[in-house]
């Protein structure tokens, strides 16, 4: 049995309140920065502060609640240091978003019987060869095909222990274009050429980002 203590539902509630008191400290500095004016310094002093105080009650929320529920939220944490600076149009007229998310295949038994349902619930909707692979052979890479083309990718994230998958890093980047695509025009190489000096935000989650808090302290 696990030596580490497991948070309560007091533990998680209070961090809870905590992330709403923080959120409403975030939105009266960004409303008071709005009617002062952008170049108010101390104005824009209390948005940074009060957002890097929102990141910080949002990743204890986030901690707390899967450690107590085995649960997970939707948000991410902004990267704002590091990385290529900015040369791309002020005012792109078309975006690229570029996603990458890793998973580490923890059950496979689960995750094959996952894709058994899908294709016994509805074998028209999935591809022959994809339905013989799972049913006959019990292959991964069959139940793989079958459970990414029935489920987005955002269920798939946020239910990613039905399946038997466990989270690793996760990044999402909007890029500028300097003009919409034509139809069919990078499906054959969908993620070449990112510009890292044409990338307007990005979005990291890591359990390395922890590590190097440790670190740093």
């Amino acid at each position: 049995m696990s030596d580490v203590v497991q948070p309560g539902a007091a533990e998680v509630r209070a961090a809870a309140e905590a992330l709403k008191d923080a959120l409403d400290r975030h939105l009266t500095a960004v409303e008071r920065r709005a009617a002062t004016g952008e170049d108010d310094a101390e104005a824009a002093a209390a948005v940074f502060a009060a957002f890097n105080e929102l990141a910080a009650a949002g990743e204890v929320y986030d901690e707390l609640l899967y450690d107590a529920y085995d649960e997970v939220t939707p948000f991410e944490v902004p990267l704002s240091e590091g990385g290529a600076g900015y040369e791309g149009p002020g005012e792109p007229e078309a975006i690229s978003v570029f996603v990458r998310r890793d998973y580490t295949v923890t059950d496979p038994r689960r995750l094959i019987a996952r894709a058994q349902q899908i294709t016994d619930l509805d074998p028209e909707s999935v591809d022959e060869e994809e339905v013989r692979g799972v049913a006959a052979e019990h292959s991964l890479h069959a139940a793989l095909g079958v459970l990414f083309g029935e489920y987005e990718p955002d269920e798939i994230a946020g239910r990613h222990k039905e399946f038997g998958l466990e989270e690793g890093d996760a990044t999402t980047w909007v890029t500028a274009a300097d003009e919409p695509a034509e139809p069919g025009e990078w499906l054959r190489d969908p993620f070449d050429g990112v510009d890292p000096e044409r990338v307007i935000c990005r979005f990291d989650i890591s359990d390395a980002f922890d590590e190097d808090d440790l670190e740093s302290r």
